[in-house]
């Protein structure tokens, strides 16, 4: 890559801010893209009813397909696929939804998009089309005589995917074995469809895409490119996307702007440059700024990075105001009322909440086991003062504003309100 001096904004913005790992054809695409004519696609199953933090990586390259002028964003939705599962780099076989639950899991991702891309009929405008749409109307005879001729068990059989399942001996159900025929078949009806001839998509995916090249070759298509992404992990080794409470959401309604600012505010410090330029559009010379930082100056860029990140998801509204949270509720030492809040009755505030029961109910702990052995370690505080007493008791003595605020840590907090 590094010999490789691209033409086309669109490949230029990926090779500097670090989006390539693989291409098959690098100067068949950037020419493509230079005229303004790539028709790109990536492929999002709706196995659940949002995107995560770990599809942020390709979406953000179809962004930047749109946003240089580079050609047309295609988010597909499988609607198909969904029904038969991806058995990459997993070690059992996912759970068959009903198509009820794949109608809605797809309808919310839709709005996620809506945040990302623009979508319309002009020339670089997305469109969503869902692989349900010629799937479900195969005919399974036809389809073995038409396409699965053009696939080599063999070569199926050496995809790390399915390599991995066996050599694990963990089992690989028919259907999953089908899903690479699948997906290189999308590829071929995208291309008829729309013309769309590159496929994006992590590197675990270069084995599918290329296979999608190659049918598309003996079914009669025009030439058809790949490219990849690296894998993404954080410096210490932890997967993009998942934290120890569970996946970092891009619905609102599933993970607050503020969780989800939260989030990238927490970022490693050696990660931070690296997320500037993958999960942000600030130009590369303010990007070069912020991670030349050093010491407590690197949490400024981290901030940038949280208030960057979250107003391309939520708005900028959204992170202005879990800015103005943070800075209450962390350099001011106050309690915003934007912080979660958990709802106690008024009743049980006259009695007094045992301070073990109320981290538990705000969600701060697992159990009460967990809190004291939080207490003993010094990592629990109501309205910003250390709890040295497990047996103490939370009241109506204890608000403040209304509510009592409750702390894990120092980046943790839940106001606790009397109803």
């Amino acid at each position: 890559m590094s010999e490789f001096a691209p033409k086309s904004d669109f490949l230029r913005v990926l090779a500097e801010r670090g989006y390539i790992h693989q291409c098959s054809d690098l100067s068949g695409v950037d020419e493509k893209a230079a005229a303004g004519d790539l028709i790109a696609y990536i492929g999002y199953d709706c196995t659940g009813p949002s995107l995560h933090v770990g599809h942020l990586l390709p979406t953000m390259m179809l962004r930047w397909l749109q946003k240089t002028g580079g050609g047309k964003p295609l988010p597909l939705m499988g609607g198909g696929t969904t029904r038969v599962g991806d058995p990459s780099g997993k070690d059992e076989s996912r759970k068959i939804l009903t198509i009820a639950d794949i109608d809605a899991n797809k309808a919310s991702i839709r709005g996620v998009f809506s945040n990302f891309l623009t979508f319309g009929d002009g020339k670089t405008d997305a469109i969503m089309p869902d692989n349900a749409e010629w799937l479900t109307a195969l005919n399974y005879i036809e389809f073995l005589r038409d396409v699965g001729r053009h696939f080599s068990v063999n070569r199926m059989l050496s995809m790390d995917s399915v390599k991995m399942r066996l050599e694990r001996d963990q089992e690989l159900s028919f259907i999953e074995f089908n899903y690479m025929c699948l997906q290189a078949y999308d590829f071929v009806e995208l291309y008829r469809r729309y013309g769309c001839m590159l496929q994006m998509g992590g590197s675990d995916q270069w084995g599918n895409i290329v296979t999608g090249i190659d049918l598309g070759r003996r079914m009669g298509t025009g030439q058809l490119y790949a490219l990849t992404s690296p894998l993404l992990t954080t410096a210490s080794g932890a997967k993009m996307g998942k934290t120890a409470s569970g996946a970092v959401w891009l619905n609102a309604d599933m993970l607050s702007p503020w969780d989800y600012w939260q989030y990238w505010r927490n970022t490693e410090d050696a990660d931070t440059g690296k997320f500037l330029k993958l999960f942000t559009e600030l130009p590369m010379d303010e990007i070069r700024r912020l991670e030349a930082l050093q010491g407590a100056e690197i949490n400024e860029a981290k901030k940038v990075l949280a208030n960057e990140a979250t107003a391309m998801a939520h708005g900028r509204a959204a992170a202005d105001q879990a800015m103005a949270t943070a800075r209450t509720t962390f350099e001011e030492g106050g309690a915003s009322t934007d912080l979660p809040g958990v709802d106690i009755p008024q009743s049980e505030f006259a009695e007094g909440v045992g301070v073990l029961t109320a981290f538990v109910r705000a969600g701060l702990v697992a159990s009460t086991g967990e809190a004291r052995r939080q207490v003993k370690g010094g990592g629990l505080r109501v309205n910003d003062t250390a709890v040295t007493d497990e047996r103490a008791s939370i009241s109506a003595r204890d608000l403040r504003s209304g509510a009592v605020k409750l702390s894990l840590g120092r980046k943790k907090h839940v106001l606790l309100r009397p109803v």
